[in-house]
């Protein structure tokens, strides 16, 4: 199952990359890999609300950033180049309630080529609804040290 993959991979492999980042930290775990996506979910927690008790806005990028990066670095030769954030947009259409439960992330390319990739990243509530589309652009740079 190569699909877009630079090599074969596994969840292991990412959860042991992901071990002590931010992104575990929020609790962000990579649950589906495809031929030409990866899928996330993050837990509703008290500490992602913002004062009016829905999820914050910020945890919906830092969501989408997290696995849009871990997506485009699978998708190089890591032993040579790696994948860094250059811009994101993070529209948000409705409101998630911090009531417990996950909301969850798909991450595809909506373009690649050898030093760019641009990735669309869809966030729906527990209840199915999108709730933010993003877009995450990404540099691909010569690995170094």
């Amino acid at each position: 199952m190569n699909g877009i993959w630079f090599r074969e991979f596994d969840l292991e492999e990412i959860r042991n990359l992901q071990s002590g980042t931010f992104a575990a930290y929020l609790g962000i775990e990579i649950v589906e890999i495809g031929k030409d996506f990866l899928a996330a979910r993050m837990p509703l927690t008290q500490h992602l609300r913002q004062p009016f008790g829905l999820l914050h806005g910020g945890a919906s990028a830092a969501l989408a950033e997290s696995l849009g990066s871990v997506a485009a670095n699978f998708v190089v030769d890591r032993s040579s180049w790696r994948c860094v954030g250059q811009s994101i947009t993070a529209n948000h259409l409705r409101p998630v309630p911090v009531k417990g439960g996950y909301v969850t992330a798909v991450a595809a390319p909506q373009h690649i080529d050898a030093r760019r990739h641009v990735w669309g990243i869809e966030m729906r509530r527990p209840d199915g609804k999108v709730f933010c589309v993003s877009t995450l652009a990404m540099a691909v740079i010569v690995q170094s040290g």
